[in-house]
């Protein structure tokens, strides 16, 4: 945006994103090799204990900025009373990150995304909807699946290996927890992480 070359801090906030963004990539990577290995159940990732919402906050940051650019917004309702889990929080900021990102990609108009945690049970439950293009049943079927891709429509112009939400599942339940997503075509789609409260 060349306003922003005026700006001096505007131009350092960046710097410091594209080069956060930079080391996320590159550990990105990594996962990729991760997720082969997981397959043959070595994945070996160390816990710690995480507040979720921090880490939710983490995630928000990397995202809020192409969302705003874009007219949209991210809204969020960390309502949950407890919030601290056994986790990775650099893993875990990812899985968010790759979440919201996709809600991103995936809403044609302006990007409309809310942010929820609640208890349930003893697991704490991170809701993330979207207003976007949403899925069909026989895609919500598929999208947990390794480089799998919906191709009709314009959707093949997103960019993307296929290999996110895989992860993302990966991750989860290394951690002893569920993800799943509810759909509608035309109607945007809700993202549920359910995570095991220390």
């Amino acid at each position: 945006n060349p306003k922003a070359s005026q700006d001096s801090d505007m131009v350092n906030r960046y710097m410091q994103m594209i080069r956060a963004e930079n080391k996320r990539m590159h550990a990105q990577v990594e996962n990729v090799l991760r997720i082969s290995k997981s397959e043959k159940n070595q994945l070996d990732i160390k816990k710690d204990r995480v507040d979720i919402h921090e880490v939710l906050e983490e995630a928000l940051a990397h995202v809020e900025l192409m969302v705003e650019n874009r007219g949209g917004y991210i809204k969020s309702h960390l309502d949950a009373k407890r919030s601290e889990i056994l986790g990775n929080e650099f893993h875990l900021t990812n899985i968010f990150v790759n979440i919201l990102d996709n809600a991103n990609k995936y809403s044609p108009d302006e990007p409309k995304i809310e942010v929820f945690t609640e208890i349930v049970k003893n697991s704490i439950v991170i809701k993330i909807t979207d207003k976007g293009a949403g899925m069909s049943k026989a895609v919500l079927k598929r999208i947990f699946e390794k480089f799998y891709r919906e191709t009709t429509g314009n959707i093949h112009n997103i960019k993307g290996h296929g290999l996110g939400l895989a992860y993302v599942k990966s991750i989860v339940e290394d951690h002893q927890g569920e993800v799943y997503a509810e759909s509608e075509k035309d109607k945007g789609s809700t993202f549920f992480v359910k995570l095991p409260l220390i």
